[in-house]
């Protein structure tokens, strides 16, 4: 399991007093009120920094981060991604799963066979659809619990009962 969570990528700056537009990599942008701390990778080192405050404008999120007075120090972060450890990550409902702990999962049929790996989930209004590579095409399987039978990230695989026409 990947043992950091990307939460949101820097955008822009806001303002002059060191403040970062964010766009959240989140389903709840409202989590950030709940953190302490961001991580992001500078260099290939992760650099802690505290939040000293958050708000919300339009679909973005206004970070305020210690350390970071100034417009210039804020633009040295353009473009970076916000992490998290997931031990600070909310802690998901039956059922539900990161995005990042699907990519790569085995996709198998009820017989058993394979259909293809997992390589992308696209977040639709009423349910999300999982890209999965299959031999030269790609299989778009609605994530629904009458076609998602089971999935076991132990084993890295998930059953689905593919409705008919699909493959």
């Amino acid at each position: 399991m990947i043992e950091y969570l990307d939460i949101g990528k820097v955008v822009n700056t806001h303002g002059v007093k060191g403040e970062l537009k964010v766009m959240p990599l989140t389903d709840d942008p409202l989590r950030y009120s709940l953190l302490k701390y961001v991580l992001i990778d500078k260099d290939g080192k992760l650099e802690e920094y505290k939040i000293d405050s958050v708000r919300f404008h339009k679909n973005f999120v206004l970070l305020k981060l210690s350390g970071l007075e100034t417009l210039e120090e804020a633009e040295k972060l353009k473009s970076r991604v916000l992490k998290i450890h997931r031990k600070d990550a909310v802690k998901l409902p039956e059922g539900s799963y990161f995005i990042c702990d699907l990519i790569g999962i085995k996709v198998l049929n009820m017989n058993g066979s394979k259909l293809g790996t997992l390589k992308d989930v696209i977040k639709t209004g009423g349910n999300d659809v999982y890209v999965v590579q299959h031999e030269e095409k790609e299989l778009l399987i609605p994530a629904l619990k009458s076609v998602v039978k089971n999935i076991d990230l132990n084993k890295r695989e998930m059953l689905v009962d593919l409705p008919e026409g699909l493959l």
